[in-house]
């Protein structure tokens, strides 16, 4: 970050190649390896939408952020400072995780003056409390300190896709406490993926939003490589549109996590997940284009 072509930078490609709040199994850590490799299959121009990201904004891969893998706080320290300076730059983010604890520093960095909306896209919550008698930080734990911590506005989070057995509903009764608006597999499907998506936008309207997509919110028949696998999702093409219908959305910044590598033998999940970034960069790219028009 201390180049000075840093300066012409608008999006920044970030690896967040950590995995220390995983409760399941491991190898997220490797997630940013195996999709910059697959990125080298992605083209310059959206076949669906037509956008060109590349010639709208300046994009680059501004490298990783390099954790401590035996200390999580201090691991939380570094992406937070991490991300700051990003954000001081007036670089957004699209991060390669890394398990979903990463999401937390990001909002620590991006989210310091004010608390942002959320747009969340996961089979789980990632709202509980406390995890193995009171460990408060891993991938099940970052929503619910983000909003304790008043990173997150929660009547302006939309959690979409939410499935699987649970160990109990405490964190469904958090998110009902506290305004976070969930929408289960079974909604998601009734309601038709277009009308739930009308709802997400309106729900966090036009001020500033995060968005983050957990692999495992797609069904593991089509991606594999993750953690904390659940049954019953989308398929790969309704993994790509829901990032579509993201348009008009204010994203101050993204991330795309638990793909795990040990876990993905053909590299399909990765080369879903690249692809899914490839989405949310197209989307950035219209978000801080018109952001710009209007000054």
């Amino acid at each position: 970050l201390d180049d000075p072509r840093i300066a012409e930078v608008q999006i920044g490609l970030v690896g967040a190649p950590w995995d220390s709040g995983t409760t399941n199994r491991p190898g997220p850590r490797h997630g940013p390896r195996q999709l910059r490799d697959l990125s080298t299959m992605i083209r310059a121009e959206n076949g669906a939408t037509g956008v060109r990201p590349f010639e709208m904004i300046n994009c680059a891969d501004i490298g990783d952020v390099a954790p401590n893998p035996a200390d999580v706080q201090d691991s939380l320290r570094r992406f937070s400072e991490f991300y700051a300076k990003v954000k001081q730059k007036g670089i957004v983010p699209l991060t390669g995780g890394g398990d979903h604890l990463c999401s937390l520093p990001i909002l620590r960095g991006l989210a310091s003056d004010a608390p942002v909306g959320m747009i969340h896209f996961d089979s789980h919550t990632d709202l509980f409390h406390s995890y193995f008698d009171g460990c408060m930080y891993t991938h099940g734990t970052p929503f619910r300190r983000a909003v304790e911590e008043g990173l997150l506005d929660p009547k302006r989070v939309v959690q979409i896709g939410i499935r699987g057995t649970t160990y109990d509903r405490e964190d469904r009764d958090f998110a009902d406490s506290v305004g976070i608006r969930v929408i289960p597999i079974e909604e998601f499907f009734k309601r038709g993926l277009e009308d739930v998506m009308a709802e997400a936008r309106e729900i966090v309207g036009d001020k500033p939003t995060y968005i983050s997509y957990d692999i495992d919110f797609v069904d593991p028949a089509f991606a594999p490589g993750t953690g904390t696998p659940e049954i019953g999702g989308p398929n790969s093409f309704q993994a790509l549109q829901v990032v579509r219908e993201l348009e008009g959305v204010n994203i101050i910044g993204a991330d795309l996590v638990e793909v795990s590598p040990p876990f993905d033998a053909s590299g399909g999940t990765a080369w879903l997940g690249v692809s899914i970034m490839f989405e949310l960069l197209c989307v950035m790219a219209g978000s801080l284009t018109r952001s710009h028009e209007r000054f």
